[in-house]
């Protein structure tokens, strides 16, 4: 008899197999942006020039004028936390995150991953220039971590890479709800109370009888223009916007009309039945879903790479890897997202699963956890992020791309060790009072 793993078998949601898909993919891209974005700020080929290239929108008397780098930071990026909303959204209503034990052991994880490496950075830096720079240290990037779990992850990783992907979801959370709390200046409240105006409008248009898509994006837009104003970041607005989005699983009766006109459109081809046949079938999928289908790939394959492009390009001479190695900063980065997240992660899974409050797949070993743990400390893309806003000082900014890129590289090979020496080894991870499985045989499927 075939063995066949969790997602032919359908354990996973097909939108948890879709996420994990795409953000593997696109793992390679987003590595190949670092590599060249460090290779063109090292040839002399005017990287910051480049990248402070102002760039303006007039509009009558009006006019927005912002760098290439803001433009990217404060613009694109917003639709990659617009992305990450509806994530989070449809995670909580249709996927792995369901239900409160399903929940806990994953947010208790994150929370020690975010709380030891942020504590961790502050022993390094407590007093000094950078202590409110922690935010850099407690992010986990999920396209990286995801794309490493594939190459050295075990053979059967998919329980693993849901696990991780919850707690990334988790980890997301908490590191935009630190972007808006603590890396938020001259705070403006006239465009701030607009924007809370404006979502209101968002959140009574939820029940609106009407073709709501134009206004969502008007208001979305004039959201952003008002948080921009008011010195909140505004990839806030982006992760607010995919919250309110709508999921939910495809209902019976509407699957049925869409079945009906859709056969009536096979019957008798007009134009007419193809509209009707067209709406049915966009109906019965979720707007969260259908944008997901539509955002996901743009955020994962041209987003966040132009971001990378913009913000990991750091030149590497003796004096700045000699400065960076003797800075606070670099090593509170990288012991932070090395020791910190691997003990934060482990020590809250490990919390979770003894109170009971929390479950995992109960197949899922104490090695793979640990190993799973370690490449949670490749924090890539929002550790950048925060790096840009928490660090005004130019020599404090290249020590901590320093300590991010090298951190997120030990991370990937202390995973890869972890995996190796003791990945298959450990009890399994089932809470107590659960029956635990004997773990199945793994033959690649036929």
């Amino acid at each position: 008899m075939t063995v066949t793993t969790l997602a032919e078998r359908g354990d996973l949601s097909r939108a948890a197999r879709d996420f994990l898909r795409t953000e593997s993919g696109s793992a390679v891209l987003l590595l190949s942006a670092a590599v060249l974005a460090l290779a063109w700020a090292n040839l002399g080929w005017g990287y910051e020039d480049f990248w402070h290239t102002e760039f303006a929108i007039t509009f009558g008397d009006t006019s927005l004028a912002l760098d290439l780098r803001h433009w990217v930071n404060d613009g694109l990026m917003v639709l990659f936390f617009f992305s990450v909303g509806l994530e989070i959204s449809r995670e909580m209503v249709l996927g792995e995150l369901r239900g409160f034990r399903a929940l806990a052991a994953p947010a208790a994880a994150a929370i020690g991953g975010l709380t030891v490496p942020a504590l961790l950075f502050l022993a390094f830096n407590a007093g000094g220039p950078a202590a409110g720079a922690w935010g850099i240290a407690i992010s986990t990037d999920t396209a990286v971590v995801i794309g490493v779990l594939a190459l050295v992850g075990p053979r059967c990783p998919d329980q693993l890479r849901v696990f991780l992907l919850a707690l990334a979801i988790v980890d997301d959370i908490g590191a935009v709800a630190a972007i808006a709390l603590f890396y938020t200046e001259d705070l403006q409240m006239t465009p701030l109370l607009l924007a809370l105006v404006l979502f209101v409008a968002l959140l009574a248009l939820r029940f609106a009888p009407f073709w709501r898509t134009p206004v969502y994006v008007l208001i979305g837009v004039v959201m952003w223009l008002a948080v921009l104003d008011s010195g909140v970041h505004p990839s806030v607005v982006g992760v607010v916007m995919g919250l309110l989005v709508n999921a939910y699983a495809p209902r019976p009766r509407d699957v049925m009309r869409a079945q009906v006109l859709g056969t009536s459109f096979l019957l008798d081809p007009s134009p007419e039945r193809a509209l009707a046949a067209q709406a049915a079938v966009t109906e019965a999928v979720s707007p969260n879903e259908r944008l997901q289908l539509r955002i996901q790939p743009w955020s994962s394959y041209v987003i966040v790479p132009v971001f990378v492009l913009a913000n990991a390009g750091v030149v590497l001479t003796g004096e700045t890897l000699a400065a960076a190695f003797t800075s606070p900063v670099t090593w509170g980065i990288i012991v932070g997202l090395t020791v910190g997240k691997l003990v934060g992660v482990t020590a809250g899974t490990w919390v979770a699963l003894r109170t009971g409050i929390g479950r995992v797949p109960d197949t899922l070993r104490w090695g793979q956890l640990v190993g799973g743990a370690g490449l949670a400390g490749i924090g890539f893309t929002v550790a950048l992020f925060v790096t840009e806003l928490a660090l005004d000082d130019e020599h404090l900014v290249t020590d901590a791309k320093i300590g991010i890129l090298t951190g997120s590289l030990l991370a990937a090979l202390l995973g890869w060790l972890v995996f190796r020496l003791a990945g298959e080894r450990g009890g399994q991870c089932a809470p107590s009072g659960l029956p635990v499985l004997p773990p199945r045989p793994w033959r690649p499927p036929e």
